[in-house]
Order: C-alpha cells, then sequence, then structure tokens
C-alpha cells in the first residue's frame, strides 16, 4: 500500500479541483444529491449505532457513533459523490493555481450546496420521518440532544467549530488523494472524519440532515436551521479552503 509525498498529493488534488470545476451542471447535481445522501445515511447510522446507549454510556455511544458516520464521506469518495465540504478544499487548489477562475469555484459550491441538501432531506424525510428511523424512543431523544446542542451554540462558537471540522475533512480528502488503494483511502479518510464526530464538530451537510430530520419530528424549525447553517457553512469554507488548501498552496504551488 503506497502513498505519495505531500507534493505529489497536491498536484493530483488540483487535478480533482479543475475536474469538479468542470463538471455539467447535471452531474454536479446528481452527484451532489448522492453526496448529501451519503453523508445523512452516515449521520443515521451513527444515530441508529449511539441511541442505544443508555444515558450513563451515551459519551461511550457517541464514540462508536463517531466510529461508524465515516460510512457517508467513505462511499462518497469510492463510490462517487460531490460534497460541499470536499469541494471547499479541493476545487480552490485549482483556484490558488489559477487553472479555473473564481466564478467557476462560486458556482460549483452553489451547485453542490443545493444537491447536497436535496440529498440529505430526502434522507431525514423518507427514512427518518416516514420510515421513522430518527423519531422512536431512545434514537428521537438522542436526536433532539444532538440537534438542541447543535443549534444551541452562539454564531462565534458554530463558525469556529465549523472550522475545526473542515479542517479535518479537508485533510481526510487530502489523504483520500494520496493513494490508489481503496483500503489506504477507507483508513486515510476514517481517522479524521471519526476525530470531527467525535470532537462534536460541525459539518454543514450532516446538520442539512440532522436539523431537518428534527423539524420533520417539531422539534425544530427552520428558522433554527438557518442560524446554524450560516455560521457553519462559513466556518466549513475557512477550514477547507484556508487551513487545508489555502496553508498546502503557500508551501506547493511553485514547487518543482
Amino acid at each position: 500500500m503506497g502513498f505519495m509525498k505531500p507534493e505529489q498529493i497536491w498536484e493530483r488534488t488540483v487535478e480533482a479541483g479543475v475536474k469538479k470545476a468542470q463538471l455539467r451542471f447535471r452531474k454536479q447535481l446528481l452527484l451532489g444529491f448522492l453526496g448529501g445522501a451519503y453523508i445523512a445515511l452516515g449521520f443515521l447510522l451513527y444515530i441508529r449505532v449511539s441511541g442505544v446507549f443508555p444515558a450513563p454510556w451515551s459519551d461511550v455511544g457517541s464514540i462508536f457513533g463517531a466510529a461508524v458516520f465515516p460510512l457517508g464521506l467513505i462511499l462518497t469518495i469510492i463510490a462517487g459523490g460531490e460534497l460541499l465540504t470536499g469541494n471547499m478544499m479541493a476545487v480552490p487548489t485549482a483556484f490558488f493555481t489559477g487553472k479555473i477562475k473564481f466564478h467557476q469555484l462560486v458556482n460549483n459550491w452553489a451547485v453542490i450546496t443545493v444537491g447536497n441538501f436535496l440529498g440529505a432531506v430526502f434522507i431525514a424525510y423518507v427514512f427518518g420521518h416516514l420510515v421513522g428511523l430518527t423519531e422512536q424512543g431512545v434514537y428521537l431523544t438522542k436526536l433532539v440532544k444532538i440537534v438542541h446542542a447543535k443549534t444551541a451554540e452562539p454564531f462565534s462558537v458554530a463558525l469556529l467549530s465549523g472550522i475545526g471540522c473542515n479542517w479535518l475533512v479537508g485533510l481526510a480528502v487530502w489523504l483520500a488523494y494520496s493513494t490508489d488503494n481503496d483500503i489506504g483511502r477507507i483508513i486515510g479518510i476514517w481517522f479524521p472524519t471519526m476525530a470531527f464526530v467525535a470532537i462534536g464538530f460541525q459539518h454543514v451537510v450532516a446538520n442539512m440532515f440532522v436539523i431537518p430530520a428534527a423539524i420533520f419530528s417539531n422539534q425544530a424549525t427552520w428558522m433554527d436551521f438557518l442560524r446554524n447553517v450560516v455560521p457553519v457553512y462559513m466556518g466549513n469554507v475557512i477550514g477547507g479552503a484556508l487551513f487545508v488548501s489555502g496553508i498546502y498552496a503557500l508551501v506547493y504551488r511553485h514547487a518543482k
């Protein structure tokens, strides 16, 4: 199982960023839908695993939930999908090297945002609400606890939490680009993704699932959703575009 050096990962990430920005609208939207759905399935799995632990063991349950949540990003990277938080890291590398224009970066983020939202809300409504997977007993209790914690955070805290999240998610995608071996990709994705969930950092696409799931069960409102998504979105941008691709650009952009 071979892994590339950081300067080689940079070149591969730039190439990926260019391809993402040049995808046709229809492909971006469809792959964005899949990316949102996959992350939502990972969060749904988190709730179903962690929710069964009794209250005194809730922290242990959260660790077990964090251990299975990376399924969403693994599916996105290996099976195929477009994820906003990953693109917040990858697409800027192409912009920083002058291979795409700023409007291409913005267009990509906008389309993937819509696609991810549709995919995440689809899972929340169909499987969470209609099937009832987030509205039954201990699972509803876990859902409400998660959502209330997320929406209670002040703007500045949610912003900083978003930065921490996408610093780690951006690194997970960065590590996934370091190898063509699927086992290596899974390992590279799993550790940083588990870390951000276990720490409790906020991920905008995950929140596009969990807060609407609470809304469908009358435990939150769309105003709660908007108040959360704005700072978390901004923080995710900073974490991915500046703390990962931005810093690596300063180091490797002109490397030979």
